[in-house]
């Protein structure tokens, strides 16, 4: 897979355009992808990096051969790590790490094609906009939302029973709108973060929170649909379930 590394982004767009594709490749190996990303990073294998690619593929590999290389390398041999530490302390220092790799692959293409200190500005504010992988990973910009959510104190959660795991419904009835509701749902969840690809809540989309880490995702993320989780008592997203799963 050479996930498009032959191609050379040259403007800010389209570099925060590169970035965003390789951090939600990231994203998904620690994420969503988590159990086969750990069985990649076999600590008795040689040094083995995580790449993300525009494409959002991502990919444990081999250092490139060439030197020097023709892109910034990421964090080598973070499977000898795998087995000495907590699971979730392991992702978290990948995750640090990724996020390094991608800031410095950003600012690669913005020294070789000669941005300015207005372009290098515009595209780190473009970048400081979406949370690092580090933040998704660990749930830290959830956590600073419910703080936020608490200080508000929406006390009347829609989505909340005793017996359905929590979610948010994708479409407002007419009557809630007119009531206000769509509002107090979007102030709710407007800074809400998906557990999966990171992105922002958008009150067009159905998302769905585990019962276990109390994160939220994207119904599409983790493929289940508002009829679907109508019958789920209990909600786990594919990080907890593989983490019960896992000996």
């Amino acid at each position: 897979m050479d996930g498009g590394a032959s191609y050379n982004p040259r403007t800010v767009e389209e570099v925060f355009r590169d970035f965003k594709g390789r951090r939600a490749a990231m994203i998904k190996a620690l994420t969503t992808d988590v159990e086969e990303f750990y069985k990649q990073c076999d600590p008795e294998k040689e040094n083995l990096c995580l790449y993300g690619y525009p494409s959002e593929q991502w990919e444990v590999n081999l250092p490139a051969e060439e030197v020097p290389p023709e892109l910034p390398e990421p964090a080598l041999g973070i499977n000898f790590a795998r087995d000495g530490m907590q699971e979730k302390d392991w992702l978290s220092l990948v995750a640090v790490h990724s996020d390094a790799w991608l800031l410095a692959v950003a600012f690669y293409f913005g020294a070789r094609f000669g941005f300015d200190k207005a372009d290098r500005k515009r595209l780190f504010n473009m970048i400081n906009d979406l949370p690092t992988i580090f933040e998704v990973v660990t749930g830290a910009t959830k956590k600073q939302t419910k703080e936020k959510s608490s200080v508000s104190n929406h006390s009347s959660n829609k989505s909340k029973s005793n017996s359905k795991p929590k979610y948010s419904k994708a479409a407002a009835s007419k009557d809630e709108v007119e009531d206000g509701m769509e509002d107090e749902d979007d102030e709710e969840h407007g800074e809400t973060l998906c557990g999966a690809c990171g992105e922002n809540y958008a009150a067009d989309e159905f998302w769905i929170c585990c019962d276990i880490c109390e994160k939220w995702f994207h119904g599409k993320c983790v493929k289940i649909t508002p009829a679907r989780a109508e019958h789920i008592k209990q909600y786990k997203c594919p990080s907890c379930s593989n983490k019960r799963a896992r000996p």
